[in-house]
């Protein structure tokens, strides 16, 4: 039988979990959780990774069903690619335990790499307890679903974690590789790339790079959303990580988010959001009236009426892009 699955959306990080299993002598079955809205380039590294020289497993679910729950979600939690962050982490189990693979692949701990609890930190599994609260379901469960919009059970199969007794049978263990190896996206995207890894032209909308986040037009609604939510985005995160590491000064980070961070999401990777949202129903004026309803306008300039300030693009400012509590203390007064 193969000796792992490593999950795999063609990314600099998946391919560099797949090259890594190779050069241990490993026979990895990959599998895809198709993503919500699959791009040029996106496809291009799919292709690259079965390149690699390894069997592959391509799972795509009901798309009428899926755009449904893209809507209900953005709408609900505020999270369009709330469908890919359960699908990616309940199919590859899946597979696994139809295919009697015990062991599972996974990358970075995100609560390692990004910041959360320090026991979630040093987690090196995955178990069904880490999916429901650091998997990104932000509260919506998928028997939520059930119900609403037509969606039935036997809709919501590939979005379901396997039971506990169909895990125990086949012994699955998801572990992280970034808990085993030093992990760095910049350092994967460079052995990515070595491997035939294709990067974008120019950084990518609402970044600060050109190799991640790639396969996905609707990050850039995604990471909006994260924006107007907590008060900092993708750039953020990624500046964060160059900072701790050594690459770049906080007083830089700092004017680059500022420079990067939040912009309304009219495209992503050359995709329009009319495109987008053609795809769930909806309009730009109702994404708007959602954007408003899911931000934190304690995080923003408001008006004397305490309505959102919006630039002739549609983007806000926060009111404290240093996020210290003593630079937000000075010019919330006016706006209070």
């Amino acid at each position: 039988n193969y000796d792992c699955i490593v999950p795999v959306s063609g990314g600099k990080d998946s391919t560099f979990q797949v090259i890594r299993m190779l050069e241990l002598g490993m026979n990895p079955l990959c599998v895809t959780a198709t993503t919500d809205h699959l791009t040029e380039i996106g496809r291009y590294n799919i292709e690259n990774i079965k390149k690699l020289g390894v069997d592959y497993i391509e799972v795509t679910m009901n798309p009428v069903i899926r755009r449904r729950v893209n809507r209900l979600a953005l709408t609900q939690v505020g999270d369009i690619s709330w469908p890919e962050h359960v699908a990616i982490f309940t199919i590859p189990i899946r597979v696994a335990t139809q295919m009697n693979v015990p062991l599972v692949v996974w990358g970075e701990n995100s609560q390692n790499e990004y910041g959360g609890p320090a026991a979630a930190a040093e987690n090196n599994v995955l178990t069904r307890r880490w999916l429901e609260e650091f998997g990104g379901l932000l509260g919506l469960r998928v028997t939520d679903l059930v119900g609403q919009e037509g969606i039935e059970p036997k809709h919501l199969i590939q979005y379901t974690y396997p039971t506990d007794e169909e895990l125990a049978r086949t012994g699955v263990t998801g572990i992280f590789l970034g808990h085993y190896l030093p992990w760095d996206g910049y350092t994967n995207a460079l052995i990515a790339q070595a491997h035939g890894f294709r990067t974008y032209e120019k950084p990518v909308e609402g970044s600060l790079v050109n190799y991640e986040n790639l396969d996905n037009a609707q990050t850039g609604v995604h990471d909006y959303f994260k924006f107007l939510k907590f008060g900092f985005g993708r750039a953020t995160d990624l500046a964060c990580l160059h900072v701790r590491r050594g690459r770049l000064s906080r007083a830089d980070a700092v004017q680059l988010v500022k420079m990067h961070d939040g912009k309304f999401p009219w495209s992503y990777l050359g995709v329009s959001l009319e495109e987008m949202l053609k795809e769930i129903d909806m309009t730009v004026e109702e994404f708007i009236r959602v954007c408003d309803r899911f931000t934190n306008k304690k995080l923003f300039v408001c008006d004397s009426r305490g309505n959102l300030v919006k630039d002739a693009d549609g983007n806000l400012t926060k009111i404290n892009y240093d996020n210290l509590p003593e630079a937000t203390e000075e010019l919330v007064p006016e706006f209070a």
